[in-house]
């Protein structure tokens, strides 16, 4: 590996039509891999830059280099901490445009939606700057005579982070803000897929005087960092967005040095529409939730179960949006939906589809790939009507444009059915009826819950998810405390 004599800015070369070469950001420079790997546009297929693969050595060199910038960092003022960060907030909505660019382009969501990314992800670094100032303990009642008790909270460590290329800068910031608010130091690996994102928030937070060694990003082979992040005893604790498989090899890779683990991971979203429900609304947020970035989110809408009474018209109404939606690149403004994020995420959607018909199911619209059509990962914009609900488009998160319906008549078969699955991140209900609020919400088992709303997150709630979909929360005053040690402290000898 070597380290460049200057910081590569990939938010200042994406006019260059010449290939991007980029390096990983480790201990606040740029370094280059042993060996290179390719990132491409899934729109197109064309290949948009050349990244260096740093390998096991890089991440052993990041995490070193964390754990010496924690010993500073974690002494810093949280005010001065959330200045800094403040600073990095401010950077990233001024370069907006830019960085929508790099996640269109790398991982082909509509550039309007990659715009939304930006400001999402900026705003848990707003929330945490904040939060900063809040982190605090508290005191307590002891049972012992002339003592006096209180509570501390101090920064866990150095993170290992390990993200997803469906979100590649809010799932960063989403980790990142709230553990250097709390004083921790970073170590990201950012998914293959998109790696540009990362380099370009490092990059950003480089400028916004975050200290080297504080923020480092590895690119490279997961099977080779991967066990460097969850096998160092300088590493406290492993963050992950991903499939829930992954997060079980992750979670028994830590447990050797009983790290701390937050993970959120897959899921399998009901979207119940009951018979009171206000139809209209319910088919716009099944579209705003199910084809948000193509179907390619964790919390996207994978089983709509419908009360027969109104199933009918709910597909009707379903069908009349869905055949509107058109697939294309990202870049034109025609575009509702871009690509899926390979030719093999179009041919597993694909396969979903086919068995899903051929068990019985209607395919109402949609149904086929547009890979030759358009020239790159598409996939129509699917509703599927019927068929039984143990099909594997039902028991399996699609991560598609495909929208599924079944129809359930009493309510607690529809709780039973919400909740046959190993996964619960996120749910979502539409009644009018206050009574079946409470009945259904209590009695689903999902760590989220969207009622007459079809979108969970924000920066100040908490997000994560019961069962497999994973442990912990990111967000609100939680994400922070996620990356804090809680000490007591017990003071005898107090006269008085």
């Amino acid at each position: 590996m070597t380290v460049m004599d200057r910081p590569a800015s990939i938010a200042d070369r994406l006019d260059d039509k010449t290939l991007l070469r980029s390096e990983s950001f480790i201990g606040g420079q740029w370094v280059t891999g042993t060996s290179s790997f390719e990132v491409s546009n899934p729109a197109n297929g064309e290949v948009i830059a050349e990244v260096g693969d740093v390998g096991a050595e890089g991440a052993r060199q990041a995490v070193t280099k964390a754990a010496e910038a924690f010993e500073t960092w974690k002494k810093v003022s949280p005010f001065e901490r959330a200045r800094i960060l403040m600073k990095w907030y401010d950077l990233i909505l001024e370069n907006q445009a830019d960085l929508a660019k790099l996640i269109t382009l790398e991982m082909g969501k509509t550039y309007r939606e990659a715009r939304g990314e930006v400001v999402y992800g900026a705003g848990f670094i707003e929330w945490s700057a904040e939060e900063a100032k809040r982190v605090h303990g508290e005191t307590l009642p002891t049972p012992f005579p002339n003592s006096r008790g209180w509570t501390i909270r101090q920064p866990i460590g150095v993170v290992g982070c390990i993200t997803p290329w469906n979100f590649p800068n809010a799932m960063i910031t989403r980790k990142c803000a709230p553990a250097l608010a709390a004083g921790c130091t970073m170590v990201i690996k950012p998914a293959p897929e998109t790696p540009l994102s990362a380099l370009a928030l490092a990059e950003l937070a480089k400028r916004a005087g975050v200290p080297d060694g504080v923020f480092n990003v590895v690119c490279g082979d997961a099977q080779k960092i991967g066990p460097v992040l969850t096998g160092s005893d300088a590493v406290r604790m492993i963050g992950f967005t991903g499939s829930t498989e992954v997060g079980k090899l992750l979670m028994r890779q830590a447990a050797d040095g009983v790290k701390r683990v937050a993970l959120e991971l897959g899921g399998n979203a009901p979207f119940i529409v009951m018979d009171d429900a206000d139809i209209e609304k319910a088919a716009d947020g099944i579209i705003a939730s199910k084809f948000r970035v193509s179907g390619q989110t964790c919390v996207s809408a994978n089983r709509i179960i419908a009360q027969p009474g109104i199933a009918d018209k709910l597909v009707e109404a379903l069908e009349a949006r869905i055949s509107r939606l058109k697939a294309g690149d990202g870049f034109a403004e025609d575009s509702d939906l871009g690509p899926l994020v390979h030719m093999e995420a179009v041919s597993r959607v694909d396969a979903l589809v086919k068995q899903a018909r051929e068990a019985g199911a209607r395919i109402v619209t949609g149904g086929k790939r547009l890979d030759e059509e358009l020239g790159g990962a598409f996939y129509a914009p699917t509703l599927i009507d019927g068929g039984d609900p143990k099909m594997d488009v039902a028991c399996h998160e699609i991560f598609g444009p495909v929208a599924s319906v079944y129809r359930i008549e009493r309510e607690e078969d529809i709780i039973r059915l919400a909740n046959d699955t190993p996964y619960g991140l996120a749910a979502y209900i539409y009644t009018r009826d206050v009574n079946r609020v409470h009945r259904l919400t209590e009695g689903i088992e999902y760590g989220m819950i969207g009622v007459n709303a079809p979108m969970v997150g924000a920066a100040s709630t908490p997000f994560g998810g019961v069962k497999e979909s994973g442990i912990g929360r990111e967000g609100g005053k939680w994400g922070v405390e996620e990356f804090t040690e809680l000490k007591y402290v017990l003071l005898g000898g107090v006269d008085g």
